[in-house]
C-alpha cells in the first residue's frame, strides 16, 4: 500500500538517504566513483533540498510505501520559461524498481502541471542511463542534447518532452 504526499522539510533526511541508495548503483557505472560522489555533495546537500523545498523553488512529492519514504520526484516551472514545466528529480529505491512507482509518480507531477493550466514537462537524462526507454515508455520524446558543467565534471544529457 502507498501514498503520496508533498514532502517538507522534515523529509530532507529520507529524500537523501533514496538519492544516494538510488545513485550509486544508477550512476557510478556510467561516471565513476568520483563524480558520482562529487554531484552527490552537489545537488543532494542537507541544505540544498531544505532550501529548495522551503523557497519553493522546487515542490517535492514523497512516495511512501508501508509507512516508509520509499521514491521522490520534485518539479517546477522552467526558470526561462514559465509555461514549461521541469521534472528535475525521480528515484525509486532500488528495491522497489518496476514497481511501478516511476510512473505513479511521473503521472502525479503531470497531474499538477494540468492543474497549474500548463501543458508541457520536460527532464533531463543521462545520455547513457537505461531510464532512457522508461522515460520514452511514459510518451516523453528527445528535443536536443544538453552538456551541462558541474565543477570539473560534465553532465551529457537528453532532455525529453512530453505533451500532457
Amino acid at each position: 500500500m502507498y501514498h503520496i504526499r508533498e514532502a517538507t522539510t522534515a523529509d530532507v533526511e529520507a529524500i537523501l538517504q533514496i538519492a544516494e541508495q538510488t545513485w550509486w548503483p544508477t550512476y557510478e557505472p556510467l561516471l565513476g566513483k568520483e563524480q558520482v560522489a562529487y554531484m552527490l555533495g552537489e545537488l543532494y546537500s542537507a541544505d540544498k533540498i531544505s532550501t529548495q523545498i522551503k523557497e519553493q523553488q522546487q515542490t517535492f512529492l514523497l512516495l511512501i510505501e508501508d509507512g516508509q519514504p520509499v521514491a521522490f520526484a520534485a518539479y517546477s516551472p522552467r526558470e526561462e520559461d514559465a509555461d514549461i514545466y521541469k521534472l528535475h528529480k525521480l528515484y525509486c529505491l532500488p528495491t522497489t524498481q518496476r514497481k511501478g512507482y516511476g510512473k505513479i509518480l511521473i503521472n502525479a507531477v503531470a497531474d499538477k502541471v494540468i492543474q497549474a493550466g500548463k501543458t508541457i514537462l520536460d527532464l533531463n537524462v543521462n545520455r547513457y542511463n537505461n531510464a532512457k526507454s522508461f522515460y520514452e515508455k511514459m510518451g516523453f520524446e528527445v528535443v536536443y542534447e544538453e552538456d551541462i558543467p558541474i565543477g570539473p565534471y560534465w553532465m551529457n544529457d537528453y532532455v525529453m518532452r512530453k505533451q500532457l
